[in-house]
This record gives structure tokens, C-alpha cells and sequence, in this order.
């Protein structure tokens, strides 16, 4: 004898798991619930699994772009915008490269080319880069300013979809020890 888990009378199992009595309706309703439930998580892993598998190059450096960016954000939190000097304290917080992405793709995930900044500087003024070049050489130092600028027209940046997913760990684990 058992109990059924959902209407709690008694009843005699016809399978050594079986729950249910699946005497009323109520309790098919519930069993079928139940396995609709189990079925759709089931589902719902196989198609991220799937989606993973199916992920581009590009989708994948996409994914690496989000996990840096929330990096800088973290690692800048608490400090002002590199262009303008505001207070980044309840705003948007970007994060904003010196040298663009666009036409420096070397650069697009070097931590010294990219830094905390307003919401207005990075969307309104592009950045704001003549400030942002004023300060930036205060905030990392003349040195690696001058490595910064050398280094943006070095070779191109060809990541394989293995070395991205490295990249997206390792700046996953840095962003937990903020």
C-alpha cells in the first residue's frame, strides 16, 4: 500500500514508482503535470546544449565582448569616468574603448584600452576621447599609455572558438574575486 502524493488516500501500486493513484482525474492531471514539468526541463537543457554546439565564431567573441565588458565594469566600480571625471555612483556605467573596436580589433579585449565611463561620454560625445586621452595616461600611467598606442596597429587578433571560450572563463573567475 501507498499513499498518493496528491489526493493522499491509499491505493496499491501497479509499478514499484508509481506516486499516484490515477483514480480521479485530479491525479492524472497532476502525473501528467508532472512529467509535462520533467519533460520541459529536460528540453530546455538539450536546447542550450544544442545551441552551444551551434554558436558561430562570432556569436562566441560576442559572448567573450559581454563577459569583458562586465569585467571593466567591475573592476572600475567605485572609481569616475575616464573622460569627463563624474562620479559613476547610481549612473550607466559603459565601458569604453580608447581606441575603438572597429578599426583596432587588436585592441578590443586589452584591459588598458578600455575603461569605466558615463553613459553620456560613451553614447552622446563617442566617447569623448579628448578628455578620455588627457586622463587615461593618469589612470594607467605614461608608460603603458605609450605601449597603448604602439601596439594599435600591431597583428590582427584571431582567436579560435576554444581560445575564446579560455578568455570567457578566466574573466568569469576575475570578475568573481570583486
Amino acid at each position: 500500500m501507498a499513499r498518493c502524493k496528491h489526493c493522499k488516500t491509499t491505493f496499491t501500486p501497479k509499478h514499484f514508482n508509481q506516486k499516484k493513484c490515477m483514480e480521479t482525474d485530479e491525479c492524472v492531471g497532476a502525473f501528467l503535470s508532472d512529467l509535462t514539468k520533467a519533460n520541459n526541463t529536460k528540453w530546455r537543457k538539450e536546447k542550450k546544449e544544442r545551441s552551444e554546439r551551434l554558436k558561430t565564431r562570432s556569436e562566441w567573441l560576442n559572448d567573450l565582448q559581454k563577459v569583458f565588458n562586465a569585467f571593466i565594469r567591475e573592476r572600475d566600480k567605485g572609481k569616475e569616468c575616464v573622460s569627463c571625471g563624474v562620479n559613476l555612483h547610481n549612473k550607466t556605467v559603459h565601458a569604453s574603448h580608447f581606441w575603438s573596436v572597429g578599426a583596432y580589433p587588436n585592441l578590443r579585449f586589452n584591459e588598458n584600452n578600455c575603461h569605466a565611463s558615463c553613459d553620456h561620454c560613451n553614447l552622446h560625445l563617442h566617447g569623448n576621447i579628448a578628455n578620455y586621452a588627457l586622463r587615461l595616461p593618469k589612470r594607467i600611467g605614461q608608460y603603458e599609455f605609450d605601449l597603448l598606442n604602439d601596439n594599435r596597429n600591431g597583428a590582427p587578433l584571431k582567436l579560435t572558438v576554444d581560445e575564446i571560450k579560455e578568455q570567457i572563463k578566466a574573466y568569469k573567475e576575475k570578475i568573481k574575486l570583486f
